[in-house]
């Protein structure tokens, strides 16, 4: 379609923030520094897992988490992460024992990260999609001046979050050659089995047999646009009877009316969520190995998660 002939965009619309107190408060509550030690920690009694060769296991997996998680908080390497952590066991806890950088960069490469999702009680509607974060650094200036290197690469990650409570439940980090769609069934493997999902959302990528085969076995419903020129699946296929309905739908009127009729447009939340993720934790990952790459991403939508339970805005459109 030629530039000329698209439709006139509508004016972009002006919103009002109604918790502004709150919400201000909030955010201010964000730059806290005040931590909260469990008596576990102090007495080390940690659970290390069923024994196997080796020394064992110091430091729980709670407290390998904390310390990875002020990493990213404060953009700290991991040398200068350890000499903050004495810092603070100084201060309170001077015969509290702390692990030195090299235990953080090798127990980050297969920790079991848990996320601090909030439940609102209803059962969750999630929005899902997927963003990328650079490797190795290479700067805009310096693609824009000489070009991309042979090196520049990427790593995907992805999402689920609660469109109610705006927690990310899920994450997982996969190579930039992963479709979305793929990735859909581990995502939602990492949601315990007795927590309703009532709505899953996603754009066209998602509209596959597999996602909707998926999102059939959680007993939810999809919310995925049916991709351009799609045909009627059999009635017997997983999904078929909501997507066959939407097909219908937006043959009669457009795909437009439909996206706002069926509550599609959601699945924005799931893209501010990667855009907060970029400005507050960065834009490139720090780790090398794939195992601590990953156990990055976990970590750092566990900082958002609880920056959000301090904060969020209840935008309403004025105008």
């Amino acid at each position: 379609m030629r530039k000329d002939e698209r439709k006139a965009s509508e004016p972009k619309g002006v919103y009002r923030v109604r918790n502004w107190p709150e919400y201000n408060t909030g955010l201010i509550a964000r730059g806290d520094v005040t931590m909260w030690i469990g008596e576990g920690v102090l007495t080390q009694a940690l659970d290390a897992g069923p024994s196997r060769r080796g020394r064992p296991c110091v430091y729980s997996d709670a407290v390998i988490q904390m310390l990875l998680g002020l990493k990213q908080v404060y953009r700290l390497p991991l040398r200068a992460l350890q000499g903050f952590a004495q810092s603070l066991c100084k201060l309170a806890f001077a015969d509290l024992p702390v692990p030195s950088y090299s235990t953080l960069s090798r127990r980050a490469q297969d920790l079991n990260v848990v996320l601090p999702a909030l439940r609102s009680g209803e059962p969750l509607h999630l929005v899902v999609d997927s963003t990328g974060l650079k490797l190795y650094g290479e700067g805009e200036w310096k693609v824009r001046k000489h070009g991309y290197s042979k090196r520049r690469t990427w790593r995907k990650v992805h999402l689920a979050m609660d469109a109610n409570t705006g927690q990310g439940c899920a994450a997982l980090m996969t190579h930039q050659d992963v479709d979305d769609a793929g990735v859909l069934p581990d995502l939602l493997d990492q949601i315990p089995t007795d927590v309703p999902i009532e709505i899953i959302g996603g754009d066209g990528a998602y509209d596959t047999k597999q996602c909707h085969a998926t999102i059939a076995g959680r007993g939810a419903q999809p919310s995925i646009p049916p991709r351009e020129g799609a045909t009627q699946w059999p009635q017997d296929t997983p999904g078929a009877s909501w997507r066959n309905d939407a097909i219908a739908t937006i043959a009669q009127s457009s795909r437009r009316e439909w996206k706002q009729c069926s509550g599609y447009h959601q699945r924005s939340l799931v893209e501010n969520l990667m855009y907060r993720l970029k400005t507050l934790t960065g834009h490139s990952l720090w780790a090398r190995r794939t195992g601590s790459q990953a156990t990055e991403v976990s970590i750092r939508v566990d900082v958002l998660n609880r920056m959000t339970a301090l904060a969020r805005p209840q935008s309403v459109r004025i105008a």
